[in-house]
């Protein structure tokens, strides 16, 4: 039986409650520009925003306008989407806390994953969303998703509880080894 192959996330829906409050979170607070709208094609009295998140993809957005926005935690069960995560850069990472502090929106704080740092925090629905930076960049040809699995490998190999800066120097070094020749190995 063949696979279905996937290329990459196409877009994320979320329900959204009015169409301004929507867009005061995923442009005015995140940066994602606002493309274009239009009516949701399978619910009429819905409008459906739809936003860059960074990557040319798309992060779109039901809304109705009869619809406030009320901050409920989205249940954690299983089938339900626990968090949403976005890249930041390093540089805009250092700023998320202190502009999150401007707006009153409480925060994780700075949380250490092995291989990136994030930031978590909630939409004004609740809807919990992740910040995150990578501690590394891949070589030249290669993903970060690439590094990750060479650095997975070696922290099993190893026996070690998670992926650790060790892990991602030495997964560095070796993919960057498979892809450059030099002098000095050529016999």
């Amino acid at each position: 039986m063949q696979r279905l192959q996937t290329q990459g996330v196409h877009h994320i829906t979320l329900i959204g409650a009015d169409r301004q409050t929507s867009i005061d979170f995923w442009e005015g607070l995140l940066g994602m520009p606002f493309l274009f709208e239009q009516p949701n094609l399978d619910v009429p009295e819905e409008n459906h925003l739809y936003f860059d998140p960074g990557d040319g993809r798309l992060i779109t957005v039901f809304t109705r306008e009869d619809r406030q926005p009320t901050a409920q935690n989205t249940p954690e069960v299983i089938g339900a989407v626990h968090h949403l995560a976005f890249n930041v850069s390093r540089a805009t990472y250092t700023q998320v806390k202190a502009r999150l502090a401007e707006r009153n929106i409480q925060n994780s704080g700075e949380v250490d994953r092995g291989f990136m740092d994030s930031i978590y925090f909630r939409d004004p629905l609740g809807f919990l969303i992740e910040l995150a930076t990578y501690k590394f960049e891949p070589p030249a040809g290669y993903s970060h998703a690439e590094v990750l699995l060479e650095a997975h490998l070696l922290r099993v190999e190893r026996g070690d509880y998670a992926i650790s800066d060790a892990h991602l120097a030495e997964a560095l070094a070796a993919l960057a080894a498979r892809n450059r020749r030099s002098l000095s190995t050529l016999g």
